[in-house]
Parts: structure tokens; C-alpha cells; sequence
């Protein structure tokens, strides 16, 4: 059996000062996640592949990250039969290690594809998204050779994978406190557009403002057109929009 051999101990340090550089206002999910797939492997040792697992509470699980083909065939084999070490990972937010795939049958013959393909040991790390676990992930290191983690190897992919959840955590709030700021913005924007369309209506026609927001919503139904669409064409032209013919 070929030792592992123990990680380069400055790789960590180079490993987490990539991470603290990077900027989240310019980084999308996937872009950050495959950054996290090859600086993973920097942390560990010997020939391996790596990718990260997502799934999305709801939807099928996918890999949105990976350094290579094998370690995305073998992502994809678990997808199909709905079992494996990654997807354990993912949902159970545990460790979970495969030593020696000639040996190991806890996922039917997920582990015999796998030593066909020449995957012998994996090490899949839970990505902690969101503490609501609506989103969940996987970091997983796929090697050509069996018992490739030794307790050194093994330490650092842990301690890696629990900085890249953090990272991972913080731009998924960062993105979802943007969407929502954004979201904020457009309903004060249509709020203000809506107003000036009343206060068109009211001067215009001596109305009320509920009057005002009653002939909005009418020529919104009868345009088959959002009330905002239509305050806004109000806004911009003076003119309502007018009735769409209907389909006979």
C-alpha cells in the first residue's frame, strides 16, 4: 500500500490568504466554489480531483464546481442512483470518507463504478450555506489511491472545507441581502411612479386618491398590463394605455 504523503504545512496558510482576498461583490456562487475546488486540492496530497456538490432543497442535486472529469462522473454516478458519499455529506453535514473503494460496499455498486474509473478514496466535507439548510453542499476530494488521507491530510481538508463554508455562507447572504435590497428598491420606485399617476389623475380629473388608484387598476385589468406599467406609460406620456382588443 503507497503511504500518503503529508501535506505541504504552508499550503493552509496560502490556501485561506486566496480566500481573504477575494472580493464578494464580484464573485458569483459557482466562481467562488470552483476557486474552493482547486485551492482544495492544494491543502492535500497526491493525485486527486475535487468538486462541490450543491442541493438545493427541492430540486435535484448538481455539481456547480470541479477540477475534472472524474471527479464529475463520479459526482453524476451518485445523482442517478440518489446515493453516495457526497450526497450523505451534503444532507447529513457529516464527514464522510471512503479508505478503500475495493472494499467498501455502503453504496451499492456506486464504489465498484468508482475503482472502475479509478477513484480508490474520497473524503466528502459538508459546506455548511445556510443554517435554515435550504441550500446544502459538499466539498469532495476523489484520489487515485486508496488510504490517501492520513490523519495530516485529512486535518487540513477538514479545516479547509470549514473556511471555504464560510466564505461560501457569507457570499450567499451577501447575495441574498443584495436581491433583496434591489427588490426593495424597484417597489419603492414603482411606489413613487404610482403616486405621481394619482396625482396626475386627481388634478386631472378632480378625483380622490382612491378614486385615483380605482382608475389605474381598471385600465390595468382592461390592458391586461401591471398597475406599474400603467402609472408609468401616465408618467412618461400623459396618456393612459388603451384597451386591448380581445382575441376572438
Amino acid at each position: 500500500m503507497t503511504e500518503p504523503r503529508s501535506p505541504d504545512p504552508t499550503a493552509m496558510t496560502r490556501a485561506l490568504e486566496t480566500l481573504g482576498r477575494l472580493s464578494l461583490r464580484e464573485l458569483s456562487i459557482e466562481q467562488l466554489l470552483q476557486t474552493i475546488t482547486e485551492l482544495a486540492l492544494t491543502v492535500t496530497s497526491g493525485d486527486a480531483e475535487s468538486s462541490v456538490t450543491l442541493v438545493v432543497k427541492g430540486e435535484a442535486a448538481s455539481t456547480v464546481a470541479s477540477s475534472g472529469q472524474m471527479a464529475t462522473a463520479l459526482d453524476e454516478r451518485q445523482y442517478e442512483g440518489n446515493v453516495g458519499p457526497c450526497l450523505q455529506s451534503a444532507r447529513s453535514g457529516e464527514i464522510i470518507e471512503i479508505t478503500d473503494a475495493r472494499t467498501d460496499d455502503r453504496w451499492g455498486d456506486y464504489t465498484g463504478h468508482a475503482v472502475d474509473i479509478g477513484m480508490l478514496s474520497s473524503l466528502s466535507i459538508p459546506l455548511e450555506i445556510d443554517r435554515d439548510r435550504q441550500v446544502a453542499a459538499a466539498l469532495n476530494i476523489y484520489a487515485r489511491q486508496a488510504h490517501a488521507f492520513d490523519d495530516a491530510g485529512r486535518a487540513a481538508a477538514t479545516s479547509f472545507g470549514a473556511y471555504a463554508a464560510v466564505a461560501t455562507a457569507n457570499l450567499h447572504a451577501y447575495q441574498a441581502a443584495q436581491e433583496a435590497a434591489d427588490n426593495l428598491q424597484i417597489a419603492l420606485t414603482s411606489r413613487a411612479t404610482i403616486d405621481q399617476a394619482k396625482g396626475i389623475l386627481m388634478e386631472r380629473h378632480r378625483l380622490t386618491a382612491d378614486e385615483a388608484f380605482q382608475v389605474l387598476a381598471e385600465v390595468s385589468m382592461a390592458a391586461n398590463i401591471k398597475v406599474r406599467e400603467v402609472a408609468d406609460q401616465l408618467v412618461r406620456t400623459g396618456e393612459l394605455p388603451v384597451r386591448r382588443p380581445s382575441r376572438r
